[in-house]
């Protein structure tokens, strides 16, 4: 039996190892922080994803999620539309989520090294070699699930890592009257602001803006004064909510560079295959549906007993590229409409007067139910 290494324990890691080890696999999985922990996230998952994850138990149904089905758009000068989501989606927190699946995890046997980050890793005569600085191990399949940019990365020379991104992700977790059932996207200049409802009557606030404009105004805070306020709706709603956080979780460098799913032998999954643009894509769901397919190639690989891995790579590489490529395309063209005035105002106008355009878009950023 083959033994698998997961670095990485987010949605895709997470599932990934429950699906393995249910199917008898040996996995350990390593992750640099420990349980529950809070993630730059726009905590929205899309419907597609409810077969899968209710006939795996993996739906997190005790948490009570709210149902999503409406879409709100405003532009930086404070016009606004509004869209039905044939699809829909629900939202629930990573904090929640992801330490819920950990646990599930865990009971089915996966070994965990948390509190570790992997600072290498080698490959030579068909083995991994996993080097921390708690322990050397081996292994003979990788799966990499470091997320959005990772030491790895660095170290492997993923060709995105090349080019600086100019993006930072800040997020809240807050206490609003916001409708469960809507998703609200805020532009403001060179950023737009995302809010839904999670379980527990909380609301996730997640936005995404230009590095220049932190550098501007010298801090968060100023920046938001100064620039998100300049939309009313984002004005309006840090006036009247209670944030709960005691300073907001950050990210920088957020790329939407492509990258590829095998790399060196690294079968990648989730934002370390390739990250579909935030807040107008669904991430939580590419994640969800690509520890699925990787899962389903790997377990037969490693019971075979003449696994062939170049089969597997080329299996994988293909199965990702026709489900995610065009999705992750499509995104980035959709990105394009938030950010400015004219832009974000042509968004709007499409809502209003073409609802039927702005539905097709908002579909191509969804997938089909798996």
């Amino acid at each position: 039996m083959k033994k698998v290494a997961i670095i990485g324990g987010g949605l895709s890691g997470l599932i990934t190892s429950i699906k393995l080890t249910r199917a008898g696999v040996p996995v350990q999985l390593f992750e640099k922080k420990s349980y529950p922990f809070h993630r730059v996230c726009g905590e929205y998952i899309s419907n597609e994803t409810l077969p899968f994850l209710k006939s795996e138990k993996l739906f997190p149904e005790d948490f009570a999620p709210p149902s999503i089905n409406r879409l709100e758009l405003t532009s930086t000068n404070g016009r606004r539309t509004s869209i039905d989501l044939d699809l829909g989606g629900f939202g629930i927190s990573r904090y929640n989520y992801d330490h819920w699946l950990f646990e599930i995890a865990r009971g089915e046997g996966v070994e965990f090294h948390l509190n570790t980050e992997v600072n290498a890793i080698s490959f030579h005569k068909d083995r991994f070699q996993i080097s921390t600085a708690k322990v050397e191990q081996e292994c003979d399949v990788i799966v990499g699930a470091f997320g959005k940019r990772s030491r790895i990365d660095r170290q492997m020379h993923r060709s995105f890592m090349k080019k600086s991104s100019p993006y930072v992700g800040v997020k809240y977790h807050i206490k609003t009257s916001h409708p469960q059932n809507l998703i609200s996207l805020h532009n403001f200049e060179n950023g737009y602001c995302g809010i839904s409802q999670v379980e527990g009557g909380i609301a996730n606030l997640c936005y995404l803006t230009h590095r220049s404009n932190l550098r501007q105004f010298g801090s968060i805070k100023q920046m938001e004064e100064n620039l998100l306020f300049k939309n009313p709706f984002i004005k309006s709603l840090f006036s009247n909510s209670t944030f709960l956080f005691d300073s907001p979780e950050t990210i920088n460098e957020i790329s939407f560079e492509t990258k590829r799913p095998v790399e060196d032998h690294v079968l990648m999954t989730g934002d370390a295959a390739g990250m579909i643009t935030p807040l107008c894509g669904n991430g939580m769901a590419m994640a969800i549906h690509s520890a699925k397919i990787l899962s389903q190639l790997l377990i037969p690989y490693c019971k075979a007993d003449r696994p062939d891995r170049a089969v597997l790579e080329k299996a994988y590489a293909r199965s990702w590229q026709e489900l995610f490529a065009k999705r992750l395309w499509i995104g980035r063209q959709v990105q394009k409409l938030f950010g400015a005035e004219w832009t974000s105002n042509v968004a709007v106008a499409l809502g209003n007067n073409a609802p039927t355009v702005a539905k097709y878009l908002i579909s191509k950023t969804h997938g089909r139910p798996f």
